[in-house]
């Protein structure tokens, strides 16, 4: 491998100076795929292979002293993706600081100011982030809300909250922009999604109107084999699951899924609702007119649909 440029490790745009890269040698250096862009104005030897450390590294580059990581970015660091599909190619640093102290001045971040107590702070690999239960209230406020209740189901999945604490904390916020959506929100979100697509269809059903389904369904065949169903009615035999574009473009996949759903629907009965990011968002409301028909029930109308 050859010398790595600054040994491997990230650099802004000032320090590329002493590195003797002015702007234009970088520009052009990116361009040929020489550097890698972590965040904009920090660059990296395109050998380096991306990982949480090396963000991380970039982070602190970019991050006052005084600042706090917060929003997606805190989530990140914790080790979870909970962007919106729209934002995941524009990792913008997000960063709060307390009420009354500087601006955020940082291109290429995202700056506010809030009120943000001791206990809303936690120190994550060198780098303040806000605490858990504090960022999952912020995105339960903030996020469109398909994509705040998988934000928060992503965290309750991954032990980081207690869905008890979370209720408890954003019941007492008082007249914070945002808030009746996190209430709500929150008394619904289940560690037992498995994906954000998961989350999304989990909502869409809930604000049809219709019953919780039961996620994570086991059904054991005459051979002791487990099959497991994303989000159904065990004693309808009615059973959804989200088809997600990052498994069920594979030919492979979706004939095993096709497969697996044909022998339980022959051999038990079940009848099948599959739901995609076509029928979950837009204007399609097939999804749910197709339940509802299962379940006997008409389903509320829509009120959120296709955003960022």
């Amino acid at each position: 491998m050859p010398e790595l440029i600054n040994d491997g490790h990230p650099f802004t745009v000032l320090q590329g100076r002493d590195l003797g890269l002015r702007p234009e040698r970088l520009r052009k250096m990116f361009a040929v795929g020489m550097l890698r862009r972590e965040f904009r104005g920090v660059y990296v030897d395109a050998h380096v292979p991306d990982s949480r450390r090396g963000r991380l590294r970039a982070l602190r580059l970019v991050t006052p002293d005084n600042a706090v990581i917060c929003d997606e970015t805190a989530a990140w660091v914790m080790g979870l993706d909970v962007f919106a599909p729209g934002m995941r190619h524009d990792f913008r640093p997000a960063m709060v600081l307390r009420h009354g102290g500087s601006r955020i001045v940082r291109p290429g971040s995202r700056g506010r100011q809030a009120i943000l107590p001791s206990e809303d702070v936690v120190y994550v690999d060198g780098v303040h982030v806000t605490s858990p239960v504090r960022t999952v209230s912020d995105l339960l406020r903030k996020m469109y809300r398909p994509y705040a209740l998988a934000a928060a189901d992503a965290f309750a999945a991954a032990g980081l909250i207690d869905i008890d604490e979370i209720v408890a904390y954003v019941a007492r916020l008082k007249g914070y922009r945002g808030i009746v959506q996190a209430r709500s929100l929150a008394a619904i979100t289940d560690p037992r999604m498995q994906s954000p697509g998961e989350s999304w269809q989990r909502l869409r059903m809930l604000d049809a109107g219709f019953p919780p389904p039961h996620p994570q369904f086991e059904v054991v065949d005459d051979f002791g084999r487990s099959y497991f169903i994303d989000l159904p009615y065990p004693d309808l035999l009615i059973g959804t699951e989200y088809d997600g574009q990052e498994f069920h473009t594979d030919v492979n996949h979706r004939q095993h899924d096709d497969d697996r759903r044909a022998y339980l629907q022959d051999l038990y009965g079940w009848r099948w609702v599959i739901g995609d990011r076509a029928r979950i968002f837009g204007d399609d409301t097939s999804f749910e007119d197709e339940l509802g028909a299962m379940l006997g029930m008409t389903p509320i109308a829509r009120w959120w649909g296709t955003r960022r």
